[in-house]
This record gives C-alpha cells, structure tokens and sequence, in this order.
C-alpha cells in the first residue's frame, strides 16, 4: 500500500472521525499537533494496542536508559527473546535493540545541548557508551553527522527541538 492515502475513519473507525474532525476545527497548527499527539498516545497507552508485555519492556528500557541487552531484557521480562523480539516489532516498528539505542543517543544529545560534557569523549562516556568509536557509530547512525560535524551545525536546531535556548 504505498503511496496510497488512507482515511483516519479506515484506519481507527468513529474515533478516526473524531479525531479529523478536531484536526480540521483547530485554530493554530500548534492546536492541530496537540490533537494528534493526545490521540496517538491515548492508542499507545491502551491495552489493546499494546500489550503489558510491551509496555513493561518499553518502561523496562527507559528506566534503564537504554543500556540493557536484549537478552537482559527477555530475562528481566520473562518471555522468550525471539518472542520479544517479534512482538515489540510489530507493535512498536522497531526492536528492543533500536529503541535502547535511541534512547541513549536521546539522552547523550540532552547532555550535549545542555553543554554538560567537557569534551566529546567524556560526553560519549557520560551518555553510557561503551566507548568513543561506538558512540560516533551510533551518532551517525542515526543523525547522519559525527558529532564535532552536528555540534559545530546543527546544535541551534536541535535546541529548537528539544525547546532549549
């Protein structure tokens, strides 16, 4: 189904409707995304869209920042990794392993946008990395830049995204 547009009435029935509805009374694009943040987190939150077994992981995660395995975290849960594995990705669109991975990375650039490091080494070592040349791989990964390139360009952006001056 690419490129195909589809109806929010045909993806979440009379809720899809609501939500449109909302979306299209709005007065400011801030009011518009406020809707659909509201309603997108209301789906996330419910047990039928995610089960206990996901929201335990995805709590497990965030509160470990990221550092656990994959295997610590099936254990820790008690269910099967492959298991784990296939249920979160398609609950989630990503694995176990690419949301630790982006939350360390998430919390390493809150370090680097406050400027609380005191070189880009000790900030690798600050956000848990396991050392500098895994950081820079991850970092590219995910923001196409190393990080002397995105600190150098791209830092003001960033402060507008995560609301910092």
């Amino acid at each position: 189904m690419e490129n195909k547009a589809i109806s929010l009435e045909q993806l979440f029935g009379t809720e899809g409707l609501k939500i449109e509805q909302l979306i299209v009374n709005a007065i400011s694009t801030a009011e518009r995304i406020n809707h659909i943040e509201n309603f997108l987190l209301s789906r996330l939150v419910s047990l039928e869209t995610i089960d206990r077994i996901i929201k335990s992981t995805i709590d497990t995660i965030l509160t470990a920042n990221g550092q656990l395995s994959v295997a610590e975290l099936s254990k820790q849960i008690n269910i099967n990794r492959r298991q784990l594995e296939r249920k979160f990705s398609s609950a989630i669109g990503l694995s176990p392993k690419q949301l630790s991975k982006t939350i360390r990375l998430q919390n390493t650039l809150k370090l680097l946008i406050n400027k609380k490091f005191t070189s880009l080494t000790a900030l690798a070592y600050e956000g848990d990395f396991y050392d500098q040349a895994h950081f820079i791989k991850d970092f590219r990964e995910f923001t196409g830049h190393t990080p002397k390139e995105f600190y150098g360009n791209n830092l003001k952006m960033s402060s507008l995204f995560y609301g910092t001056d």
